[in-house]
């Protein structure tokens, strides 16, 4: 570790490589996990996707920890989208994590649901019958936690989950990420925890690599707690870790 910082109730450790970052932030969920597991014999646990995530899932998959006594639960879906495209997060964590490590149970967000309002409600209810331990997040280069961006964001959501649109930077990002090979191929929408349901978790873990996310990462710090960078709120979260690298700081003032 590099340096670390706090602003208002955030907790902010900086690592020299993305490497690093990932191995600390596996280290702090292990922790996290089996404290829950000593207190209550099982665990709760929310899972992010996308390039910012690969090495902290590397590391995390490594961790000894008792899988069978934890659930896992993931952050967001593309509507319309199967389990075996390759853009699906449903793909993406059963190849990265969940095939090797086989939790107790995994809620899949479906979100090429026949009835989608059939399933948001269904996985609300599956949150609220299993309180989250550690949420494992990442912020979006336009701020976004899950997929709430910024025009869709509501800090004091009455849903735990909820269909958005995406906004263009969103889509853009994912398009960068080679998810996609067009941008007209990226879906416009998107079935996603709610700021509330990520507010509600005991803990969370942010892990935010690279260079591109570091205006995303000094809004999130400075910028003033409001929904035109969703991030922000975090700071009022008062058992939140935020993961950095280098790239991903190089903005934070000194």
């Amino acid at each position: 570790m590099t340096k670390t910082l706090k602003v208002d109730h955030l907790d902010v450790a900086i690592y020299e490589t993305p490497v690093d970052m990932g191995k600390a932030a596996a280290d702090f969920v292990q922790r996290k996990l089996l404290e829950a597991i000593v207190e209550k014999g099982s665990a709760n646990l929310i899972l992010a996707t996308g390039a910012s995530q690969f090495k902290f899932l590397e590391a995390l998959k490594e961790r000894d920890i008792e899988w069978q006594k934890i659930t896992i639960f993931h952050l967001d879906e593309y509507k319309d989208i199967s389990d075996s495209h390759p853009a699906s997060f449903r793909k993406y964590l059963k190849d990265r994590i969940l095939d090797a490590v086989k939790p107790k149970k995994v809620y899949f967000l479906n979100g090429d649901a026949e009835d989608v309002e059939a399933e948001m409600n269904q996985y609300s209810e599956a949150l609220k019958n299993h309180p989250i331990d550690i949420a494992c997040i990442g912020i979006g280069e336009n701020g976004h936690i899950a997929f709430n961006d910024p025009p869709v964001a509501d800090f004091n959501d009455p849903k735990l989950v909820k269909l958005v649109t995406l906004d263009e930077a969103c889509r853009n990002q994912q398009l960068g990420e080679g998810w996609f090979p067009t941008f007209d191929d990226v879906p416009k929408q998107a079935l996603t925890l709610t700021i509330t349901s990520i507010l509600n978790c005991k803990t969370i873990s942010c892990v935010v690599p690279d260079e591109r996310k570091a205006q995303a990462v000094h809004n999130t710090l400075y910028n003033d707690i409001s929904t035109d960078c969703p991030a922000t709120i975090l700071r009022q979260h008062k058992h939140t870790k935020l993961f950095l690298d280098m790239a991903s700081a190089n903005r934070i003032e000194k």
